[in-house]
């Protein structure tokens, strides 16, 4: 089994936001799969079922970004997974142009508040991860309020086509292996035809 935890805020005044990309990847795993989050497993809304033909879990923590880390944890608790080859954590990063993907086996958190919960709380930077790039602030922005902010006109037309990729690259992730996924995916592949910087 794999646990796919894509990061994000709950509440309506989230849901359009750029910190908010990890969950709107795996709400578009769930539908190009038949997959519904009606399930609460602790901290998180969570949808089971297969996809590349392998059984798992999408989930989308509910504790804010702040504490994800508690409830990814409490998650591969309760399904017993090696976070090292079963877990891949999605989420936002503005040190990425707008649409790279990039996919890493293991690291730091860097500057992503979500992912220094997940670090801190599991003890280890030995897990997978797939970094969406939302590209960077303009000069005279918080990066704050950037990443909470609404998606430029010209990102979010390009939104669609790169949250179809980024489902691509988890479902060749689960279907053929992180290496075949990280080959594909973290090269000049990953730029949308429309995609646009722009904040």
């Amino acid at each position: 089994m794999f646990l796919i935890v894509g990061l994000g805020n709950p509440g309506e005044q989230y849901a359009k936001t750029r910190h908010n990309v990890g969950f709107e990847v795996v709400e578009t795993l769930a539908r190009r799969h038949g997959l519904r989050f009606d399930e609460k497993r602790g901290k998180a809304r969570v949808a089971e079922g297969r996809v590349g033909g392998e059984r798992v879990a999408l989930a989308k923590p509910f504790t804010y970004m702040n504490l994800s880390g508690q409830a990814l944890v409490a998650l591969l608790n309760w399904y017993k997974l090696d976070p090292s080859r079963e877990l891949l954590v999605v989420f936002d990063e503005f040190d990425l142009p707008f649409a790279a993907l990039r996919i890493r086996k293991q690291g730091g958190p860097g500057t992503h508040n979500g992912m220094r919960s997940i670090v801190q709380q599991l003890g280890s930077q030995q897990f997978p991860r797939l970094r969406v790039g939302i590209g960077r602030p303009p000069a005279d922005w918080d990066p704050a309020n950037y990443v909470l902010g609404r998606w430029s006109r010209e990102q979010e037309d390009a939104l669609p086509e790169l949250l179809d990729r980024a489902a691509e690259a988890v479902e060749l992730l689960l279907r053929e292996g992180l290496d075949a996924a990280m080959n594909r995916y973290n090269v000049g592949e990953s730029q949308p035809k429309r995609a646009a910087e722009g904040g």
